[in-house]
């Protein structure tokens, strides 16, 4: 595919102004040129932006780039702008009915290549009619562990995107993100209804970050700690807080040492978290303390420290914040400082809905005795339970068929039959993956080995000798190797858990992300006096 190859080098030097392509980059673009569907697992600042943007120039037709933050859809515009290489326009829900009835005109005219919006767009019927009026060549889903993340309880509409793919004639698919384990990948082919995939899985290591963590027993000393760190650092930098509460009380604390410093969360009107990102960018900030809001694909080199006040619900968000420091390549230091007790605080903020089979055949009984489609602010209301009870229960009985999330959001009967107490069972099982997760970044905080090859064996890049950049390694606090009984990486089957993924050894234990309930920590004799786990294929 040299031909194919040079046409898009030539293409990204002369409309994007790229002298060089990042790796994986061109084989993403060599894939969807070939009519495949890719999902593109790259570090933050490898260039994943400019995959789109190269194979919507070299595709026929428009492109849809759904992106989930209006910030980062501003962000992604600007660039677009910048290069001037095609139209582009925004979709969301700052634009008045005139501009928004406007932008559709232009994109149905074939007057934009480039359309982002948020994934809730499509449930406004209008909106969808417009786009399959003239169907894109290519649909983009920007920050697709999202599906993963956020889909299951508070942004449903990243659960129906692959409807609204079907809906509109299943153009190539696109799914790109930074951070993505196995098992999330699978989770976002299968949903997005992926077909055959390229999958393009580039290396997760960032050399230049040093890894640490500092562990404390009293809450007030972690956060005095906290504000000490950051007074000695080089800034700017971003400190993450669980809480909104604990933003806002971090800045404060920051700006009295003298540091200017901005809270930023979700509870703030749009135009002041506009104005901090605004700042921040323009090194007018030295720090912003934040809730997992800020930074989703904010491009900022000179970021110098990432520092964790709390815990992360997972390890897939903690590398994601940390992928947002050092993008310039000089060192750049992330430190969670960790309190054993915050992390069921961290399980009671992140936890799963909750069902029962009261809860599930209310809502299937619902969506039986109408006949016709209902919003679910209907169901709610028929049915008296929180929108987030709603929203699971929805969840799984779609994946049974019993009901129908159409591309509009509303939802129909199914083919299939509500099965309440499967349901339930299925709601258990991605609450017990869910608390697994918890449970992984407990075993990061507490690990007394290298924690950079713990996070790169987690996201299935094995790697079996200390990084020597890492509180661990400087302290030579690392485990020697046992003899080990299965390589890192292999398929394993357990007779309870089903099938899963080696990931790592911890000394005398090993961890097997499973499919189905995700992360078991083992004893390895165990597993070998007992033959717990036997090779899978």
């Amino acid at each position: 595919m040299d031909g194919v190859g040079d046409e898009i080098r030539e293409v990204a030097r002369a409309e994007l102004g790229y002298e060089q392509l990042r790796p994986g980059q061109q084989d993403a673009v060599e894939a969807l040129l070939a009519d495949r569907d890719v999902l593109a697992v790259m570090p933050t600042g490898a260039g994943k932006t400019a995959i789109y943007q190269l194979a919507g120039l070299l595709i026929g037709g428009a492109t849809l780039v759904v992106s989930p933050l209006i910030a980062l859809q501003r962000d992604q515009l600007e660039g677009l702008e910048e290069s001037d290489a095609a139209a582009a326009a925004e979709l969301n829900s700052t634009l008045s009915d005139t501009r928004h009835a406007e932008t559709l005109d232009a994109f149905a005219a074939g007057d934009v290549e480039f359309l982002l919006l948020a994934p809730e767009q499509f449930a406004n019927e209008e909106t969808l009619a417009r786009l399959r009026e003239a169907p894109p060549s290519l649909l983009v889903v920007d920050e697709a562990h999202c599906i993963s993340e956020w889909g299951h309880d508070f942004r449903p509409d990243y659960l129906r995107l692959g409807g609204v793919i079907e809906d509109l004639g299943h153009p190539r698919v696109l799914a790109l993100t930074a951070t993505a384990a196995p098992t999330v990948r699978r989770e976002i082919v299968e949903r997005l209804r992926m077909r055959e995939p390229e999958v393009i899985v580039k290396g997760f290591d960032r050399p230049n970050i040093h890894l640490a963590v500092k562990t404390f027993h009293d809450e007030d000393a972690k956060l005095a700690a906290v504000v000490d760190r950051v007074a000695e650092a080089t800034r700017p930098g971003i400190v993450y807080a669980a809480t909104r509460r604990g933003a806002e009380e971090l800045a404060e604390a920051l700006e009295q040492r003298g540091i200017s410093a901005a809270a930023y969360h979700a509870g703030l009107a749009k135009g002041e978290r506009a104005a901090v990102q605004d700042s921040f960018m323009a090194d007018d900030l030295e720090a912003v303390v934040a809730t997992i809001a800020f930074g989703m694909g904010i491009d900022k080199p000179n970021v110098r420290f990432v520092f964790h006040a709390d815990i992360s619900d997972s390890v897939d968000s903690y590398y994601q914040e940390v992928g947002r420091v050092g993008r310039d390549g000089d060192r750049a230091d992330a430190i969670l400082f960790y309190r054993a007790e915050d992390v069921g605080l961290r399980r009671f903020f992140g936890g799963t809905t909750s069902l029962t089979l009261d809860e599930v055949e209310a809502v299937a009984e619902a969506v039986a005795a109408t006949g016709a489609p209902l919003e679910p602010t209907e169901l709610r209301d028929e049915t008296g339970l929180p929108s987030s009870k709603v929203t699971a229960a929805l969840n799984r009985l779609e994946e049974a068929g019993a009901v129908e999330i159409l591309p509009s959001g509303e939802i129909a009967p199914g083919d299939g039959v509500a099965d309440a107490a499967e349901a339930v069972e299925a709601q258990e099982a991605r609450r017990e993956y869910d608390r697994s997760r918890v449970e992984m970044m407990r075993a990061y905080a507490e690990l007394r080995d290298c924690r950079r090859e713990f996070l790169l064996n987690y996201f299935g890049e094995p790697r079996d000798e200390p990084c020597g950049f890492c509180d661990n390694c400087d302290a030579g606090v690392t485990v020697e190797d046992e003899e080990r009984p299965l390589a890192l990486g292999s398929r394993v089957r357990h007779q309870a858990w089903g099938v899963g993924t080696l990931q790592r050894y911890e000394g005398d234990k090993l961890v097997v992300l499973f499919d189905e309930v995700g992360y078991k920590t083992l004893a390895v004799d165990l597993v070998e006096k007992k033959a717990l786990l036997t090779p899978e294929g």
